[in-house]
């Protein structure tokens, strides 16, 4: 008898992408050797070198896959985690030029990964392994502001991407694109407003989008707005972190579970997104936090009653173990590949909509894109406009409060009105408004294959058939 504990075979995250691949190019008119074509990954570099610490040389692994340049420069992140390897890698990249065409980002996909715990060395020694990896790839042309720029990822942050355009600018001292050669920098070294809130920032459009429509809400086995909704997030580092406090803040979702590595805390009437963090930044974990209710066994709460499920933390969480038990109508992928094949198929027999990670993680890139061409063009956003707008908002409150006068104040303005029209966009407002109309857009394309055709049977395979026909017309657009 099969041990309780044994999970199912199922297929791995690489085979898991070219499954849903699979079933998306099914449904199209691709010749065969262009399908292939998009299919394969152009090609993966793998690095091994040295680095002097502690006294002693330590060996390093890298990679840095390019799936598609159909399009370029090719975009995508560089993960420091210890379960890096190359199927992985290569998977990412994969997604990353469905991700980039969803959204129309003018990139193709490429993804980067260091074998190692970033945890286990200091700050100054990140440093030396994460200059030497840049280096490596740089001399190869695997960082290029024209050919391949990366971004954050698991393990890595602003820090790491410093550091690396630091390591481009010295090896490229007369590229005055050079800024360009990577993105998610920190503000005073060439980054831009809103990168680090991103992903999570566009999990939270994408739910206001969702929560538009009121076919997709009745899908998913819901009905009404999106405030007092629970929700339960995986994984509470910086995705999981921003699309909890924004959706409880600022749309009056309710977050009920919060699930670490340590385990989960689960609050009926809601839990502090705030203070959850400040107890997990002081003690490491969530374990004693004193205003939910502590289970060392987090991924049980997966399973647990609630309206939205975000799984933001690593790949195939939700799986052939668990996919029946789940009970979240709506689950809305935040970290890449968290439901495996397998999984995915038992939740759309169950009729469970799945908002997928190609969409709703591209806040990331699409902000990626936005830093990008603000460092080609050498000015940030709102600098040129700002305050002839806020002069044009001028004339007409001036206008207004002439009439005010006129009718002898029986009328005014709103309270607030003024301030709050006068004000021209500044920087983080015009990137929050191109990563909103840019999460409408891509759902509104997503949403019209899912309602109009009877073979699309989620919006997985509408995501994948949306994308893989735009990478298609690009191919065919460059004569091959």
């Amino acid at each position: 008898m099969m041990d309780q504990q044994t999970p199912p075979a199922e297929p791995g995250f690489r085979e898991s992408v070219d499954i849903m691949f699979n079933r998306a190019v099914k449904l199209m008119d691709l010749s065969p050797g262009l399908e292939e074509k998009i299919r394969i990954c152009n090609a993966t570099y793998v690095v091994r070198f040295g680095v002097r610490l502690r006294g002693a040389i330590h060996t390093f692994t890298g990679y840095r896959s390019v799936h598609s340049e159909h399009m370029e420069p090719v975009k995508g992140g560089i993960r420091y985690a210890l379960s890096v390897h190359q199927d992985e890698v290569e998977a990412l990249a994969a997604l990353m030029t469905y991700k980039c065409a969803l959204v129309d980002a003018p990139f193709g996909g490429s993804k980067g990964g260091l074998c190692i715990d970033p945890r286990a060395w200091d700050e100054h020694e990140l440093e030396q392994i994460t200059r030497r990896f840049a280096y490596e790839l740089i001399k190869r042309d695997l960082i290029n502001p024209a050919q391949n720029v990366p971004a954050p990822d698991m393990g890595t942050g602003e820090r790491e991407m410093a550091w690396i355009a630091d390591q481009y600018k010295r090896m490229n001292t007369t590229d005055i694109n050079g800024s360009a050669c990577v993105t998610g920098k920190p503000i005073n070294a060439g980054g831009i407003q809103g990168r680090t809130e991103a992903t999570g920032r566009g999990v939270q459009y994408a739910l206001r989008e969702f929560f538009r429509h009121p076919e997709d809400i009745a899908k998913a086995n819901l009905s009404g707005k999106l405030a007092g909704k629970r929700v339960i997030v995986q994984g509470l580092g910086n995705v999981g972190y921003h699309a909890a406090k924004f959706l409880s803040e600022e749309d009056n979702a309710i977050v009920t579970g919060i699930i670490e590595r340590d385990g989960s805390l689960y609050a009926e009437a809601g839990l502090d997104v705030e203070d959850v963090k400040k107890w997990i930044a002081t003690h490491g974990g969530v374990a004693n936090y004193p205003h939910a209710t502590h289970d060392a066994d987090g991924a049980a709460l997966l399973e647990h009653e609630c309206d939205i499920l975000i799984p933001a933390a690593l790949e195939g969480v939700i799986n052939m173990t668990n996919a029946d038990r789940i009970k979240a109508p709506l689950i809305i992928e935040a970290a890449n590949g968290p439901t495996t094949a397998g999984a995915d198929e038992v939740l759309r027999k169950k009729g469970v909509v799945i908002i997928p990670d190609m969409y709703a993680n591209a806040g990331g890139v699409t902000v990626s894109y936005f830093e990008w061409v603000k460092n080609l063009s050498h000015i940030r956003f709102g600098r040129m406009q700002r305050r002839a707008e806020e002069a044009r908002h001028e004339l007409i409150v001036a206008e207004l409060e002439r009439l005010d006068e006129m009718l002898e104040h029986r009328w005014s303005m709103t309270p607030n009105f003024k301030e709050k029209y006068l004000r021209g966009a500044d920087e983080l407002e015009l990137v929050r408004s191109g990563l909103d109309d840019t999460m409408r857009t891509a759902y509104q394309a997503m949403r019209d294959v899912w309602h109009s055709r009877d073979d699309v049977p989620d919006l997985r395979t509408a995501a994948y058939l949306v994308s893989i026909r735009k990478v298609a017309d690009s191919y065919r657009a460059k004569g091959l």
